[in-house]
């Protein structure tokens, strides 16, 4: 079983005084030199290995983490498109995403694609033809669908529902959204995310320390359906995750 380092140190500190002591007889400087060499050849190693290993850990807590963002996007209910058939134009149609999340596909039936991107409902839709087609290829264009939007509510000088347009922290749609107003607890910022058709993720965020260039890290990309809220007044829990229909518990009427 491998040794801790601290263990080892003692071992390698137990060596040296033994060292010391056999070569303090001779009375001899270079004899006691080689000594402490032969015996203790890995204590330099280790003292330099642990100061290496502290500014390994030091280095890690300190570097900020990047955030890994989805730039695909990702259907929604009610989002319509064509569907071309390369080499069987004869199974050319329209699909509209119903409010299920299924369309329904000639010859095969229906098909859940909803939170899908469009290579990956591409391959969806492949997979269930290919029970009745050879080898079929097919492409997706998007004719009608959901822009991207967010939500501002609070002490925001303008709460409402704003277009996402490209990549936004959340700093960036506050100034959208008119800033903060006077009394704003922007130290509890609260973001509401979807998760699922009937959950979605809360996360406290200090938006006062971003705004003061600290914990930039933490200045989220906003997605799609992301809403926010700044409170007036600090929050005593805050629950991870929650139904859909509990966000009036956070959200005050009139916030919007």
């Amino acid at each position: 079983m491998e040794l801790s380092i601290a263990t080892r140190a003692r071992v390698l500190l137990s060596q040296f005084r033994f060292a010391l002591e056999v070569a303090m007889a001779f009375e001899n400087v270079t004899i006691i030199l080689i000594l402490i060499a032969i015996v203790c050849p890995g204590l330099s190693g280790q003292v330099n290995m642990s100061r290496s290993s502290k500014q390994s850990e030091t280095k890690s807590a300190t570097q900020p983490v990047l955030q890994v963002r989805d730039q695909r996007y990702r259907l929604e209910r009610g989002d319509v498109f064509d569907l071309d058939f390369a080499f069987t134009p004869d199974f050319n149609q329209t699909a509209t995403i119903q409010p299920d999340g299924y369309i329904s596909l000639r010859g095969v039936g229906d098909v859940k694609i909803v939170g899908q991107t469009i290579p990956e409902a591409s391959e969806t839709i492949r997979v269930a033809y290919s029970e009745v087609l050879n080898n079929p290829k097919i492409v997706i264009m998007l004719k009608d669908f959901e822009k991207p939007y967010f939500i501002a509510g609070g002490w925001v000088g303008k709460p409402g529902r704003y277009d996402l347009r490209g990549e936004t922290t959340l700093s960036q749609a506050l100034q959208v959204a008119g800033g903060l107003k006077d009394g704003a607890k922007s130290s509890q910022v609260i973001l509401f995310r979807g998760v699922s058709s009937d959950m979605v993720e809360v996360k406290k965020l200090n938006l006062k320390a971003i705004l003061a260039g600290k914990n930039v890290n933490e200045d989220v990309h906003l997605k799609p359906g992301d809403m926010f809220f700044v409170p007036k007044s600090a929050f005593a829990k805050i629950e991870p995750y929650i139904p859909r229909a509990s966000i009036g518990t956070y959200v005050s009427p009139g916030s919007f």
